[in-house]
């Protein structure tokens, strides 16, 4: 056995001791903290792109480097980020900014991170299997209410519907992206925070639903490991699109507004977000979904819409920005972007 595959088994050994007398104790706060500084632990053994967990489970190595990193703001902001300089590393400023131009234009913003995997699914990695270890996370997500700013916490929900006896898999065993079921149940949360407001005009017949088995060889696997997951499949009824950049609805962010959706090695199409989003709201989405960060890049991408088509947003009101939770570390930068020139 080599060196590091043995420091990585007692890692994990010690993992589960921690966690377990965690657990006795009591204490969830010292389990989620046992549980992150195994992360960092696991993170920081090898270089590859994939860290093996039970049952054929792969974790992204980046995602148990920024859960181990702990708090990402503010004055620790620096300490744990991979931002080109210390003045990008804090997300909060870019957050309340991009939030406070959307707010003077009239249009709403509704941060939505993806909760890490590991995070949802520690008992994979030897992590307790009964306590809610985002603690960092949630932390983070009361700072940005404080100030103003709308966060839907995914966690929440996913691992509510997990203590279902029969509920699917949130995340692809061995991809770094979550599963058709997560975008399914993250539509139906996103359904509830937005509510029934007048400029919502969609029709429940506009799309046909029916299930699907999908096989997925995911980006963990280096192409060696394929997985099978049941989906619902969303297309338009008669000539309804799924996607419309007219829509008053932007999906902005990174790939997981792109997987299952837009096809190629993406898993396929009509089984992602924006998908399951416009079947239950009843009207196509404006996905602007980049492969790149969730951070930067995409709201580029819809600055650059914005400078092109001034009465883009015009008719907007309400930028869904759905990344990976990771990208509050892995990120190159948030910087502050003016979504139109000269702000």
């Amino acid at each position: 056995m080599s060196q590091p595959i043995i420091q990585l088994t007692l890692q994990l050994l010690l993992t589960i001791a921690a966690c377990l007398q965690s657990d006795r104790a009591g204490s969830s706060e010292n389990a989620a903290r046992a549980f992150h500084d195994a992360c960092a632990q696991q993170a920081a053994v090898g270089d590859s792109l994939a860290i093996s967990g039970r049952d054929g489970w792969l974790f992204l190595r980046a995602e148990l480097r920024h859960i181990g990193a702990g708090p990402f703001w503010g004055e620790a902001a620096a300490r744990g980020s991979k931002a080109s300089s210390p003045e990008k590393a804090d997300p909060i400023p870019a957050i309340c900014d991009f939030q406070q131009q959307l707010e003077a234009l009239g249009v709403d913003l509704i941060v939505m991170p993806v909760p890490c995997k590991a995070l949802i699914y520690p008992d994979k990695l030897g992590g307790p299997a009964n306590v809610r270890v985002d603690t960092v996370h949630q932390e983070f997500f009361r700072e940005l209410a404080a100030k103003g700013v709308t966060v839907l916490d995914l966690a929440g929900e996913f691992i509510k519907d997990k203590a279902r006896p029969d509920s699917p898999p949130l995340y692809c065993a061995t991809d770094s992206h979550w599963s058709p079921y997560a975008c399914e149940l993250t539509a139906r949360s996103i359904k509830e925070k937005i509510g029934s407001p007048s400029w919502l005009t969609g029709k429940p017949d506009a799309f046909e639903i029916r299930q699907e088995t999908r096989v997925i060889t995911g980006d963990l696997s280096a192409g060696k490991g394929s997985e099978q997951l049941e989906v619902r499949l969303v297309s338009g009824a008669g000539a309804a699109p799924l996607e419309d950049k007219s829509s008053p609805i932007v999906l902005l962010g990174d790939s997981h507004t792109l997987v299952f959706h837009a096809g190629a090695d993406l898993h396929g199409t009509g089984a992602g977000l924006a998908d399951q989003l416009a079947a239950e709201l009843g009207t196509a989405i404006d996905v602007v979904g980049v492969r790149g960060s969730g951070a930067t890049a995409a709201r580029l991408n819809l600055v650059r819409r914005a400078r092109t088509d001034p009465t883009y947003l015009a008719h907007k009101k309400v930028v869904l920005w759905c990344f990976a939770a990771r990208e509050f570390t892995e990120a190159q930068g948030w910087p502050k972007i003016p979504i139109h020139r000269g702000k």
